[in-house]
């Protein structure tokens, strides 16, 4: 017989190991796609007018700062369909206004791309706020509840403070809590109200910045929530789109600041969301009702269609964007 057509011993037994390596594996690898269905299938493509409700809604009010918890319909924060993967992992973040609305979503999505996180929100929202933890920790990561009023300069220093305590350091930062309420005449806005708009909205983020930065290592992120609203105020939010537009700016003036030190700091810029600002003054009962409708997708938008811009904006693969206002208004607005 020809020498070339003979196997040898050791290239059979060799041969019959790979085989039985193989096989070894073979059964796992199956056993782990039929596990996990969902990954090896394809996500089916959804219309995006047709996602999420539609106007008209129903009348209903609350006392400010409302609860998403009572709102018709709910909100959808991500609470069941955002899906991690990792993207954030070991990573330390404090978002304010983390009870609801997009500072809800990004609290989610975070943990489920493995941050730790700590949220701020005000006392009345504490039943919003336990959710928020909850969910937190049912991914296994760390959740840190701190409640206070951000109008005040001493807690906005004490909530960085123990943010970096129980986190164990910081280095992504949502400045998103706001307040709203609707005026039909700047007549109508006392210097209360004013007061209180201006010290939410740019104070806050102020004294949050300022404190946070000295733990803030390069590579960190800051991220900023202004609106359409800096770009195209509405008449009946005369002291609101005021910090919605200096919030814009200080978005691009400290990404020039801080780009030397390695941290970046971009805005996100909601359309109408639907979140507790509506049902608690920030929307006349006129306004609420057709909500959205006046968008091209005819709708207003769901919190958690902004949380991957909040994921993305702190990534760091994200590493050359800063400066940057990233706008979900459903086909309306800038930029």
């Amino acid at each position: 017989m020809n020498q070339e057509k003979q196997l040898s011993r050791r290239e059979v037994l060799g041969g019959l190991g790979a085989s039985l390596a193989v096989a070894a594996v073979a059964p796992v690898l199956s056993a782990d796609a039929a596990e996990n269905p969902a990954e090896a299938a394809p996500v089916a493509l959804e219309n995006p007018n047709e996602k999420y409700p539609k106007p008209p809604f129903k009348s209903q009010s609350q006392p400010w700062p409302g609860l998403a918890s009572q709102m018709e319909p709910k909100p959808d924060h991500g609470e069941k369909s955002y899906k991690g993967s990792g993207r954030l992992k070991g990573r330390k973040a404090l978002i304010t206004g983390g009870d609801s609305g997009m500072g809800r979503a990004a609290a989610i999505a975070y943990a489920r791309e493995g941050a730790d996180v700590a949220i701020n929100y005000l006392p009345a929202e504490e039943a919003d706020a336990k959710e928020v933890i909850a969910l937190i920790k049912a991914e296994g990561r760390k959740a840190v509840a701190i409640p206070g009023d951000l109008r005040d300069e001493a807690f906005c220093q004490r909530l960085v403070a123990e943010a970096v305590r129980q986190l164990g350091g910081l280095d992504i930062l949502v400045s998103n809590a706001a307040r709203q309420q609707t005026r039909k005449s700047i007549l109508d806005v006392t210097s209360e109200d004013f007061d209180a708009t201006m010290k939410t909205n740019i104070y806050a983020p102020f004294w949050i910045i300022k404190a946070a930065l000295p733990h803030m290592p390069p590579g960190s992120a800051i991220i900023g929530t202004t609106s359409e609203q800096a770009m195209d105020p509405s008449a009946d939010l005369y002291d609101y789109a005021q910090t919605k537009a200096a919030t814009t700016n200080y978005v691009r003036s400290l990404a020039k600041q801080l780009a030397p030190k390695g941290i970046r700091v971009n805005g996100v810029a909601p359309g109408p969301i639907w979140t507790p600002l509506q049902v608690s003054g920030g929307a006349t009962q006129e306004k609420l009702v057709k909500f959205g409708g006046d968008t091209p997708m005819k709708r207003p938008g769901q919190p958690v269609e902004l949380a991957s811009i909040y994921v993305q904006l702190a990534d760091p693969q994200a590493s050359y964007a800063t400066g940057q206002v990233y706008g979900a208004m459903g086909g309306n607005g800038q930029p």
